[in-house]
């Protein structure tokens, strides 16, 4: 078929619920709903059938991602409000095109006076409506807080906040006074209040400028239903569950069918109405019951869906969930959700594309480099003890107080300390192998069941023999003891609070553990050191990679296929440049070698040690070489400038989650100063002229490659199993970093531009460089998802075989669906095949004898290649050699 201009049609039909292909859009007061408007009709020109939009209900002021939910009852009006989300909608209706919504069930932001019900619950504790909607411990064992909830949101200890005057009364809030603290507001009770309001000399009497006041003010606050305190007390004694270790984001109980309603009236109407099509569910691992509360969000949605207008898109309603999955660990499927957001994917083809003979010589590259010797697993359980000692250590004491309040109630157990408990918590956390179980009401399932005791059996050699009778019961009741009808009462719900507890304190146990602290402390290779990766997993062969994608098409056909979101470490092209490291160890490590000695001057001898310490300079020289620029040459001053001010963004974030030198809550200065020097250093050519030269030339020497990994994963995300996921703007090379530096703008007139040329991927591969040969790959494989939708959605996968001299630099497989065929053959290992090219042209040498074997049934089909148009003849055998195109995607036609 032929691409030139005019483009065919992607979305002449309308669109199902279930999109064919989704594109991320990260909303905010730069890009609001109607900003979004303007780009439809390139959105539905490049193939997309549905966009995706980051959370769009009243945020927090000055929000850039909006998880920080402050209202559940609008639309954001900072992004238009409801009237510009119906523009957009219709926009994408004239298109045939759907949307899919990132809702926030699990916390709200209460940083600030913008949370209504947050302001009400500080106003009247328990007596509020709302007192039940938060998780919040009441019946606290500190007798500060026996009734109260702890308030730590203020920047220096409360009493000298106080007594410098940084507290004051103010007319303001939801009982008409409050406390305020420089933007935010606390208010008073409303008998406090009234009172106060009443009293001719109510606010001069309690100004803090005197001492009188001030005992005054204190006095009043001391009757409050919260206790205002630093922030940092919220680590040892904060009594209300927050979104991980973040004090601005309360934790929600979904659970509770209240809170349920209140949530969700609006997404529910949205979806009645035809506005939306599905939703994406954040963080779904913070719920108490994350099975439950899905199944009873499909029902909602099911049985509304009669409501819906008929021109919006047909179909039962879409459900995703973000989920980290663990090596090897399977999806719930009793949840009746479509699948994950796509993490899991974004390991699989990114460990694919690595080469695993680099993973030996890279790990001794480490050990060298960095001067330690330990692996990945070992920093993750030095990472736990440390999240659960210096951030967790609240959350931590609660759910231990649960379990003791649990063991008092039983003979067996009553003489089980609190110390000892928490002492065996704390380890079965450390060595918990997946974000957390799911065992409630009913019987646990084989895999929670091996889950805990795989825990057990690792706490139990950390453990003294003591504490073993109670690790036993620990695990006796986190998955064993059945909830039964006569457990009613007292002990059932205890039995139930402990449990939930638990499994609420694994999941951001093992989230900042591993991907915001381990993954910035271990940097053998940092392509690997990714949302939903495991860095221990340096590889994945073809046969492993094969098997995931069977199963996928079988089980999971609906989930997204993602290779970049807004949680990415860093952009989904960067992470090719790095894996290219993996098929030239032995090149990296003489030039990372030369590029420490050049440096050495550069490192400043501080007290608590060198600046940067080896494995932070080691990790940001890989940061230096892959997200370099294309076409940036050292010598541009300017273009160095602000490509080293984004780096810095990384660098600082990189060095306060690695939490070893510095951090977010002390940070270092001395050492994030020299740090920033040392980057700045190495980059300047008049200076260091090799040194800078050096890192230009592996940067470009790592670009190529890179690129047509990049290719080869572009292309296994749009024809594998499941439905393929585009971040903003990474339709061409994606240099971005971790966020906010993802979140930057998007030049789509220059993307509008590149689509409406029309040129052909081969025609691009000479000015690769400029992004637009990865547009229009997606562009010619979105069209073909159009064009033959049951093939992609339905297709089987079968792996295929190759012969030849490139064989074991090619993955290839086949989609099959009642009688079509869809061939796909990309480059798993891209320097064999370019050597030291200078364009992403294969010329036939390269290729040789290297063939694909194909099933006897098909022998006797020709193929159309999709990306060139070109027939290949009939035969068992297809030759990769005779198109410079380093890729393959042909369908069987005849």
């Amino acid at each position: 078929m032929s691409h030139a201009q005019p483009h065919p049609a992607a979305n002449a039909t309308p669109a199902a619920t279930r999109p064919r292909a989704t594109y991320r859009i990260q909303f905010h007061a730069e890009f609001t709903l109607d900003d979004a408007v303007a780009i439809v009709p390139y959105l539905s020109r490049l193939g997309v059938s549905h966009l995706y939009a980051s959370p769009l209900l009243p945020a927090a002021p000055g929000s850039t991602h909006g998880y920080d939910i402050t209202a559940h009852d609008a639309v954001n009006p900072a992004l238009g409000g409801e009237p510009a989300l119906r523009r957009l909608v219709a926009a994408l209706r004239a298109e045939g095109m759907g949307l899919l919504l990132d809702i926030v069930p699990n916390h709200m932001g209460v940083d600030g006076p913008h949370n209504a019900w947050w302001q009400d619950v500080l106003a009247k504790g328990q007596e509020s409506d709302y007192a039940r909607f938060f998780d919040i411990d009441w019946n606290s064992d500190d007798p500060s807080l026996k009734g109260r909830m702890l308030a730590p949101f203020l920047g220096r200890p409360y009493g000298e906040a106080l007594a410098e005057g940084e507290l004051t009364l103010v007319k303001d809030g939801p009982t008409g006074l409050s406390v305020a603290y420089f933007d935010n507001r606390f208010p008073i009770a409303p008998r406090d209040a009234e009172a106060i309001l009443d009293d001719p000399e109510g606010l001069a009497g309690h100004d803090p400028k005197s001492l009188t006041g001030a005992a005054r003010l204190h006095a009043l606050l001391e009757r409050q239903n919260y206790r205002l305190a630093w922030w940092r007390t919220a680590t040892d004694e904060i009594n209300w569950r927050r979104f991980f270790d973040v004090t601005g984001l309360a934790g929600l109980r979904a659970e509770e069918p209240a809170v349920f309603d209140a949530t969700h009236a609006l997404i529910l109407r949205l979806y009645a109405e035809g506005l939306i099509d599905g939703v994406r569910i954040d963080h779904v691992d913070g719920l108490a019951d994350p099975g439950g509360y899905c199944r009873k969000l499909r029902r909602r949605m099911e049985a509304i869906a009669h409501r819906r207008p008929a021109e919006a898109p047909a179909g039962p309603p879409y459900i995703l969930i973000e989920k980290i999955l663990a090596p090897g660990e399977p999806l719930e499927t009793r949840w009746k959700t479509d699948g994950t957001t796509g993490y899991d994917f974004m390991d699989q083809v990114s460990a694919v594309l690595h080469d695993p003979a680099g993973e030996a010589p890279l790990s001794a590259l480490w050990r060298e480099t960095s001067g330690s010797e330990a692996d990945f697993h070992a920093e993750e359980i030095q990472a736990r003890k440390q999240i659960l000692r210096d951030n967790l250590a609240a959350e931590l004491d609660g759910c231990a107080r649960a379990f003791h309040h649990l063991a008092r109630g039983h003979l067996r157990s009553r003489d089980f300390s609190f110390n000892a408990i928490r002492r065996v918590l704390a380890q079965l956390l450390v060595h918990f192998p997946v974000y957390r179980v799911y065992v409630r009401n009913g019987a646990p399932t084989a895999q929670d069941v091996a889950v805990l005791r795989q825990a057990a059996d690792a706490a139990r050699a950390s453990l003294r023999t003591t504490d073993h009778v109670v690790l036993s019961h620990l695990l006796y009741w986190l998955a064993e003891e059945p909830v039964r009808e006569r457990s009613a009462g007292e002990a059932r719900r205890a039995l139930l609070v402990a449990r939930t507890r638990f499994q609420q304190l694994s999941s951001p146990t093992a989230a900042k553990s591993v991907e915001d602290t381990a993954f910035y402390r271990y940097g053998r290779l940092l392509s690997r050191n990714e949302v939903g990766s495991n860095p221990g997993q340096f590889a994945l062969p073809p046969e492993g990679f094969h098997a995931l994608m069977a199963a996928r098409a079988t089980d999971w056909p609906g989930a997204l296929l993602a290779t970049a979101t807004h949680d990415h470490k860093r952009g989904e092209d960067v992470r090719m440049r790095l894996a290219v490291l993996s098929e030239i160890p032995d090149e990296w490590a003489a030039a990372l070698r030369g590029f420490l000695a050049e440096s050495r001057e550069l490192v400043q001898a501080l007290p608590e040690g060198p600046a940067p310490s080896p494995g932070d300079a080691v990790m940001l020289l890989q940061m230096v070489v892959a997200s370099w620029p294309l076409g940036l040459p050292v010598t541009d001053r300017a273009g160095v400038d602000a490509w080293v001010e984004r780096l810095s963004g990384w660098l600082q974030k990189a060095m306060r989650e690695a939490k070893r030198r510095s951090g977010w809550a002390m940070p270092d200065e001395a050492y994030e100063a020299a740090t920033a020097g040392f980057l700045r250093g190495v980059l300047d050519v008049s200076a260091r002229p090799a040194l800078a030269t050096g890192l230009q030339g592996l940067a470009a020497r790592i670009a190529l490659p890179g690129a047509l990994k990049s290719l080869a994963q572009t292309t296994l995300r749009m024809t594998c199993p499941g439905v393929p996921d585009l971040y903003q703007g990474a339709e061409f090379w994606d240099e971005s970093l971790v966020d906010p530096d993802n979140r930057r703008p998007v030049d789509y007139a220059a993307r509008r531009a590149a689509l409406e040329r029309g040129a052909e991927p081969l025609g691009l591969l000479a000015d690769w460089s400029s992004g637009a040969v990865k547009q229009a790959l997606i562009h010619r494989l979105l069209l073909a998802r159009a064009e033959a939708p049951s093939l992609f959605t339905g297709g089987h996968y079968v792996p295929l075989r190759l012969e030849g001299r490139q064989a074991d630099a090619m993955l290839a497989f086949l989609r099959q669906e009642a009688g079509e065929a869809l061939l796909v053959a990309v480059p798993r290992l891209a320097v064999p095949l370019l050597g030291h090219a200078e364009t992403l042209s294969v010329p036939d040498t390269a290729w040789s004898d290297t063939r694909l074997v194909l099933p006897a049934e098909l022998s006797a089909r020709s193929w159309h290649c999709l990306l060139t148009g070109a027939t290949l003849p009939a035969g068992g055998t297809l030759p990769l050699a005779g198109n410079p195109l380093p890729l393959r995607v042909l369908r069987a036609t005849g």
